[in-house]
């Protein structure tokens, strides 16, 4: 053992109380941050499963000035050529009056292929009761959310009226009912794509297609490739900016706060050291003239840092570890999000090693930079003045 480390060890143990305040101040700012590192990975994991895994991450539109998009099957077999492109669903959407019973709302009618919708927005999932497929195969039949389903007063197997102006009116069987947890369930309805075609009154047309990609992050590359067709295409980050700013706001915000957490915890051992190193002039002047020179002493209030860094991080990891999976799940109080990110009711505790061993690295290079000034100080005695030192 190096001389340097066994004089800081001694150091250490010597001041058992003041250790033990360095070490648990550090502790509890690693335990703070690993715990919200938690939260915030479990957030990003929740917000991207509740919203972009159920949202199309790419949607085309009509040519400009067009309302319509005909033969479409030429561009949707383009499209699926696209590298990353996993699926895609044509769709003829507009509005609709619901009628049942005199309770009347209004909402969005999309007609789609089933199978082709549910690859790329996971519609299936949602489904409470009745089935999505049979919109395939059962003419005049519609899936509405729960929300619209009570507001209307009807259930599985009721005949709804819908109709539009210079839409052509329709009486259609309720055959499922869905709840995706977010507004979807009271404002968009399913029906079959040639229902809707019917309903609105056109002849092999859509208005949109959804696409799902292999890597969600790419969907600004794959619109600027359809849009060099003569197509709109919007990326999901484009069309849904809220979830990204929401992101944002809330890394930023957890970022300043523990930043300044291990800020005062790291000034707090720049201040135990100050006091050892003022506490210690006489044995810092005795040890220089012994022959320990200036970069001897410096490393010995390093490595005194650097312990208690080290310590008090590990032990903030573990107890932060701990008490994460304890939680296991944080639950959302209600009304706390509203939007595309109203469907997130609990966000769950998630640890990465890789976080972990971060957290520690950086707390104990922190430690380490705040020892540098005390550690210079002593080194900075001269050892005549030191050792007459009372």
């Amino acid at each position: 053992m190096r001389y340097e480390l066994f004089i800081a060890t001694r150091h250490i143990i010597a001041r058992k109380r003041q250790t033990i305040l360095s070490v648990a101040a550090i502790g509890i700012a690693v335990m703070m941050l690993l715990i919200s590192q938690a939260v915030m990975v479990g957030f990003t994991q929740e917000l991207y499963d509740k919203t972009v895994s159920s949202l199309p991450h790419v949607v085309v539109s009509p040519r400009e000035d067009d309302d319509y998009i005909h033969l479409y099957q030429n561009i949707v077999t383009k499209i699926n050529s696209i590298e990353g492109v996993v699926a895609s669903s044509p769709y003829l959407v507009g509005q609709a009056s619901f009628r049942f019973r005199g309770n009347t709302m209004n909402a969005a009618l999309k007609g789609v292929i089933p199978s082709e919708e549910d690859a790329v927005a996971h519609v299936r999932e949602d489904v409470v009761t009745g089935s999505f497929e049979e919109l395939a195969y059962s003419k005049s039949t519609i899936m509405i959310g729960d929300d619209l389903a009570g507001d209307l007063e009807l259930e599985p197997g009721d005949m709804v009226d819908v109709s539009f102006p210079n839409a052509n009116p329709l009486s259609l069987e309720v055959i499922a009912i869905y709840d995706s947890g977010t507004q979807l369930d009271e404002s968009l309805t399913y029906t079959s794509l040639e229902t809707a075609q019917r309903f609105f009154d056109t002849d092999n047309v859509i208005n949109g297609i959804s696409l799902r990609l292999e890597d969600f992050n790419k969907d600004q590359e794959v619109a600027s490739i359809i849009q060099a067709e003569g197509y709109e295409a919007s990326g999901w980050t484009e069309n849904n900016p809220e979830i990204l700013r929401t992101l944002s706001i809330e890394s930023t915000s957890n970022n300043v706060t523990l930043g300044f957490i291990l800020l005062i915890a790291s000034f707090g051992v720049v201040s135990t050291l100050n006091m050892v190193v003022m506490g210690k002039i006489r044995e810092i002047g005795i040890l220089m003239a012994m022959g320990a020179r200036r970069s001897n002493i410096r490393m010995i209030f390093l490595m005194e840092s650097g312990i208690l860094g080290l310590a008090g991080a590990i032990l903030g990891a573990l107890a932060g570890i701990v008490i994460a999976l304890a939680i296991g799940n944080y639950v959302v109080p209600e009304g706390v999000y509203e939007g595309p990110l109203e469907g997130i009711s609990s966000i769950p505790m998630v640890i990465r090693p890789f976080d972990v061993l971060i957290i520690i690295a950086g707390v104990f290079l922190l430690n380490l930079i705040a020892g540098i000034y005390p550690a210079q100080r002593a080194a900075s005695f001269d050892p005549v003045t030191a050792i007459s030192a009372k």
